[in-house]
């Protein structure tokens, strides 16, 4: 599974922007996907996840509520449309494939085999 992140760029602080994540690996439409983000100086940290079927979604607290991640399997792509962005924001946003992953690790980096290259999001104050 290869994955392909995009959509990234710079928006003033409460604005939306929206990252996608594409593949033409077949097996993406059985995978848990997750978007992660890392911002300069910092750890790598979990912003959300779908299950393969689209039915569960699990967010950061920190972008609960701001953040919403869907998929189309027909499509291949996972999208995370991002509104009421704040300058905290900021970083690459990685998006992660994975199977088998269960609900207590699911917020792990570890558990999620495949990675695209990141895409950056800045938010300007």
């Amino acid at each position: 599974v290869q994955l392909q992140a995009s959509g990234g760029g710079l928006v003033q602080a409460g604005g939306s922007l929206r990252v996608s994540c594409a593949t033409s690996g077949r097996a993406f439409s059985s995978h848990t996907v997750g978007w992660f983000r890392q911002a300069p100086g910092k750890e790598r940290e979990f912003v959300a996840a779908i299950r393969s079927s689209g039915g569960n979604t699990y967010y950061a607290d920190s972008v609960k509520g701001r953040f919403t991640i869907s998929r189309d399997n027909a499509k291949n792509t996972v999208t995370l449309q991002m509104n009421r962005l704040k300058p905290e924001d900021t970083a690459v946003y990685y998006c992660a494939a994975g199977s088998g992953i269960i609900l207590s690790s699911i917020r792990s980096e570890s558990q999620y085999r495949y990675w695209g290259q990141g895409t950056q999001v800045t938010v300007s104050s």
